[in-house]
């Protein structure tokens, strides 16, 4: 009967079509990206004004219920699936670029617009906006704040974090809270963006968002260099940096990755290799960069060498790396990835490392990442329906995060904790720190009606 009662007013607030309440419509959201399955939620509502997100949460809080913020679903923790039934709230009609500012160099946005698309709409105008997760053709900026998402380009230019300046926040009560302004320096008391960007809709739910954007880089190349050993790829790149050269992009694949991606898509990789970096130089002096890198390269041990004469072939071998994911989605009916990340001086002990443990619980994984942070992402294709190769899979991530911790690295950089690494958590922070968080949680949110139970 509360259930009722508060669809009845969902639909006051919103218009029946805008809120969906039979079970065929509100199964898709019981999953993500990831391999986890949730609870059914209660119902659905897409909402399209600040006005109606702040009405669905005033209900939601109300009655203790919980709400779920969802964008593109791309999420790979479990974050944006409910465990405890409850509202989902789909932005996908919150999908405006309100104004993109040229002479500030600013973009103002609604939590659902697409990456890929801002970064398209920016670039007509001689701007730019660096974030650039791997599915940024679907994801969304609400879901990359929520992650703080960060991509190939992190090296270079940050991540989603480096770039919001100002946030509108409907907090748990309803209210509308600003976390910033419109410049790009800002010391006026606490620096609240930074506790909602990453918090995974914990703490508020952002709709709209004012971006720092950048000047678009005049050209850019691409290089592919293969090793025959991971530790030469990885000493390449300390010798690039070393000749004052920052690419845009130090992206790497294992010889697992280059073997899956070159059977499930043709492009002519070298499969003996043991390892490839993928190689982004962007700004002036293209040619210049190419060059040194190349010269670099070469001192490293690279044994073959290609690189990118236009954009059609830059998109190409970049979509070579962007294919993973799907080419491991062949060997088995699923696939998992992670986004552990160490110094980037202990990467190499990493991979060898995720690779022995991957062979020790007999387990495929094929791993890539950005070698310039020091961040990896073991895909590991996986058949879930059988509970022996789950229970290894399990027992082999546990491991990997051991390791990552003993490696001094972090859980996550750039996917969020969510559900799947809740559990882990503890190992890497400590427990004064997270009863700091549940503090912070309790302030914001005291019904605990925001994403409850994602985190920790």
């Amino acid at each position: 009967m509360l259930m009722n009662n508060t669809i009845d007013e969902l639909k006051k607030a919103l218009t029946s079509q805008n809120v969906l309440c039979e079970i065929q419509e509100r199964i898709e959201y019981t999953k993500d990206a990831s391999y986890i399955t949730g609870q059914l939620p209660d119902v659905v509502v897409f909402v399209e004004t600040i006005e109606q997100v702040q009405e669905v949460v005033r209900i939601a809080n109300k009655s203790k219920l919980p709400i779920i913020c969802r964008g593109a679903g791309t999420n790979t923790v479990g974050s944006c699936i409910t465990e405890h039934g409850g509202i989902i709230l789909n932005f996908s009609k919150m999908n405006k670029i309100l104004e993109i500012n040229r002479e500030n160099m600013t973009a103002r946005v609604q939590p659902g617009v697409v990456v890929g698309e801002l970064q398209k709409s920016v670039e007509k105008l001689g701007l730019y906006y660096p974030p650039d997760p791997s599915n940024l053709a679907v994801s969304t900026i609400g879901g990359s704040i929520a992650q703080n998402s960060a991509g190939a380009r992190t090296f270079k230019y940050g991540s989603t974090k480096d770039y919001v300046i100002d946030m509108l926040v409907v907090t748990a009560s309803g209210e509308i809270l600003r976390t910033g302004s419109n410049t790009i320096k800002n010391a006026t008391g606490y620096n609240l963006g930074s506790l909602f960007i990453g918090s995974e809709g914990t703490l508020g739910i952002v709709v709209e968002a004012t971006l720092k954007l950048i000047a678009k880089p005049q050209s850019s190349k691409v290089i592919m260099a293969y090793f025959d050993t991971l530790d030469d790829a990885v000493n390449a790149v300390t010798g690039i940096i070393e000749h004052k050269i920052s690419p845009a992009t130090i992206d790497f694949m294992d010889k697992n990755a280059i073997v899956t991606a070159e059977n499930f898509k043709p492009a002519g990789l070298l499969t003996d290799k043991e390892a490839v970096l993928i190689i982004e130089v962007d700004g002036y002096a293209i040619e210049e960069q190419k060059d040194t890198v190349i010269s670099v390269l070469k001192d490293y041990g690279a044994s073959a060498i290609k690189y990118s004469a236009n954009d059609e072939e830059a998109e190409k071998i970049w979509q070579t790396r962007r294919c993973s994911m799907n080419a491991c989605k062949s060997l088995k009916p699923h696939v998992t990835t992670d986004d552990v990340i160490v110094p980037r001086e202990n990467l190499p002990k990493l991979v060898k490392g995720i690779q022995k443990i991957c062979d020790n619980y007999k387990i495929i994984v094929c791993m890539v990442g950005h070698v310039g942070d020091g961040s990896v992402h073991p895909q590991i294709p996986i058949d879930l329906n059988n509970m022996d190769e789950y229970e290894r899979y399990k027992l082999a991530k546990s491991e990997i995060y051991d390791l990552t911790l003993k490696l001094g690295g972090t859980l996550s950089g750039e996917h969020g904790i969510g559900i799947e690494k809740r559990g882990e958590i503890s190992k890497f922070v400590s427990e004064n720190a997270l009863n700091y968080m549940r503090e912070i949680k309790k302030v914001f949110d005291p019904n605990n009606i925001l994403n409850p139970y994602k985190i920790f």
